[in-house]
């Protein structure tokens, strides 16, 4: 009862600061944006949503013109959206605590699903809800496969699918369920068009449906056409501006990716397209009592969509007599995106950091830049998720690493583990880190992501990017 009532009033200061930052951070600039493939009736639409409403703020306007040229078109809901507690509190006007209370959330807001679809113009039977843990299914993703118990829900205490409507319906918490339920949906329904949310997405869910596509496809790689992937942007901390109903602004995309390598492509609404997706946003009146002023904003003339470039990086001949020290090593690390320095980077993280990756004889490389003023008590949390065809990917390990200044833990899942080979250089304007292959269990490829800090302070976190390995 007692962890319960913390963790609301956790995210109600969460909630507190991400509007806070909604008011302080100014307006991007705008990009060049590129304008989707236009959409044909025989294309194959799937629309993944992490929660109920996410497919609605993020693609009404696309799933309206799929409708109006008779595509084919499903909607997959990964969680039914339980844990959104402080909106359930202003909705039913009444504190939410037993078990059985997060459950009827998760069922109002799959019938607020079925009523904005309708709207729409997309049948019931066009929807496909998963029902995993709202808040959890990151945590599953990284640590919850073969011998682990399954999950467990910070509120719910369930540790299967509850809803009986579900197409999960008593499935255990863990990765290899998701991923199977995925992969049968895919090898079924064979998609050529994918709508996802997006790997630079703060939100747990959010990055973890990115990341469980990204297996799944890699799994079916021989048995399905490859479809292209449409993933779209919903949480970023102060974004977007201005807040409410602004039906005349387009949607630029956030100032923090301006530099980035994200490809941006809109989807432009005709009237009649942004007045339904308005009345769908309100269908989900549970969310919109706490929280219109957010979801209304998304209501714009235009949806859009960025996807990430894998990165490659490629093996170099051995440099056994210069591996003392990998400070200026610059060849060796991939051209990957723009730079104030001389070497090529992947990501900027408000440009503080910048992160670059190479390879030295089997080993990883990662270069995180930096300024001076963040040298003083910097940190790291970095994830990387390798892929293997030769091994199945509950059986990959699933590496987590955290320094803290010079010092450095290994963990795999939740196992903190011996770091091997783990090797992490620092000085005033950079950190390298050294991984083995051997303990990301020599992948053909890798999902990483890296969070800094200076402190206690977040500085940023970098999107998952996807490293090919050749």
């Amino acid at each position: 009862m007692v962890k319960k009532v913390i963790f609301i009033i956790l995210s109600i200061l969460l909630t507190i600061g991400y509007v806070y930052a909604a008011a302080v951070i100014p307006p991007s600039r705008s990009p060049a944006i590129g304008t989707i493939e236009p959409i044909k009736k025989a294309d194959r639409i799937l629309i993944l949503a992490p929660h109920p409403d996410d497919e609605t703020i993020g693609c009404a306007g696309i799933i309206q013109d799929a409708v109006s040229k008779g595509a084919n078109l499903k909607v997959v809901y990964l969680t039914n959206g339980d844990h959104n507690q402080i909106a359930f509190i202003v909705y039913e006007k009444r504190l939410t605590i037993r078990t059985g209370e997060f459950v009827h959330m998760g069922e109002v807001r799959r019938i607020e699903a079925i009523e904005a679809m309708k709207l729409l113009g997309v049948d019931s039977k066009k929807l496909i809800f998963l029902g995993y843990p709202d808040f959890g299914t990151f945590t599953i993703f990284r640590e919850v496969w073969a011998n682990r118990r399954p999950s467990k829900s910070i509120l719910t205490r369930i540790s299967s699918v509850p809803y009986k409507e579900n197409f999960s319906f008593g499935a255990p918490y863990k990765g290899e369920s998701i991923l199977t339920d995925l992969e049968n949906i895919l090898r079924d329904y064979k998609p050529n068009k994918i709508f996802v949310s997006h790997p630079a997405d703060v939100n747990v869910d959010h990055k973890a449906f990115y990341l469980f596509l990204q297996i799944a496809l890699q799994d079916l790689e021989k048995e399905i056409p490859k479809p292209k992937i449409y993933p779209y942007l919903i949480h970023c901390v102060g974004w977007p501006l201005p807040r409410h109903y602004h039906p005349e602004l387009n949607l630029q995309p956030p100032r923090k990716f301006l530099d980035s390598q994200i490809e941006w492509s809109q989807f432009q609404l005709t009237p009649e397209q942004l007045n339904k997706k308005h009345q769908a946003v309100l269908c989900y009146k549970s969310q919109t009592s706490s929280s219109a002023f957010y979801l209304l904003s998304f209501v714009r003339k235009n949806e859009l969509f960025g996807n990430y470039p894998g990165i490659e990086v490629k093996k170099q001949g051995s440099l056994e007599k210069q591996s003392v020290s990998f400070f200026g090593f610059s060849n060796m690390f991939s051209d990957v995106g723009a730079s104030n320095t001389s070497n090529k980077v992947d990501n900027v993280i408000e440009d503080k950091v910048q992160v670059s990756y190479g390879i030295l004889d089997d080993n990883l490389l990662i270069r995180i830049y930096k300024t001076k003023e963040l040298n003083r008590r910097f940190s790291i949390q970095l994830y990387l998720f390798g892929y293997s065809n030769k091994t199945s990917f509950a059986l990959m390990p699933k590496i987590r690493i955290i320094t803290k200044h010079k010092g450095l833990k290994v963990f795999d899942g939740r196992k903190n583990i011996e770091p091997k080979g783990v090797d992490l250089k620092l000085n005033s304007n950079e950190a390298v880190l050294k991984v083995p292959f051997k303990i990301l269990g020599e992948p053909d490829f890798i999902l990483t992501s890296i969070k800094t800090y200076a402190g206690a302070l977040d500085v940023d976190t970098s999107s998952f990017r996807e490293i090919d390995i050749k």
